[in-house]
């Protein structure tokens, strides 16, 4: 069984609660991405939320929010899934599928952030093709 580590994209590139929506959004363009890790500060890299474009349509676009002023604090998720990465790869396609989640962080024992882990990393890096299928079905499940 593979191991979270060997699927996953290797120090991700993050932001700051601090900065500007604008600024998030324009990572996500540079590196082609649907999600930015926030971290605590760069010198500890501790995750303490997550950033998707998602968050950006709705909460800034929509609500017709100000992207330079609007801080990602704002508008981030708190509360993200994560996994580690010594974690089983299957562990964190379970966890994708229930939680409906294209992207995943991956932190190491002091709560780090060390990857991340996306639909297309576990499509691309994974020989289990019908568990991919699965996995894709499950996310893509609209909620009730």
């Amino acid at each position: 069984m593979k191991k979270c580590k060997d699927v996953m994209t290797e120090d991700p590139v993050c932001c700051l609660p601090t900065d500007a929506v604008s600024k998030a959004a324009q990572l996500m363009k540079d590196e082609d991405v649907g999600s930015i890790p926030v971290i605590e500060d760069e010198e500890t890299m501790k995750l303490i939320g997550i950033v998707t474009d998602r968050d950006l349509a709705l909460q800034v676009v929509a609500a017709e929010r100000d992207a330079s002023t609007t801080q990602v604090e704002d508008v981030m998720t708190y509360d993200v899934i994560t996994c580690r990465a010594t974690d089983d790869v299957q562990k964190a396609v379970d966890a994708m599928a229930q939680h409906q989640l294209r992207r995943m962080p991956v932190i190491d024992s002091d709560h780090r952030i060390v990857g991340i882990i996306s639909q297309a990393d576990v499509a691309t890096r994974v020989e289990k093709s019908e568990e991919v299928a699965e996995m894709v079905k499950e996310i893509s499940q609209p909620t009730a």
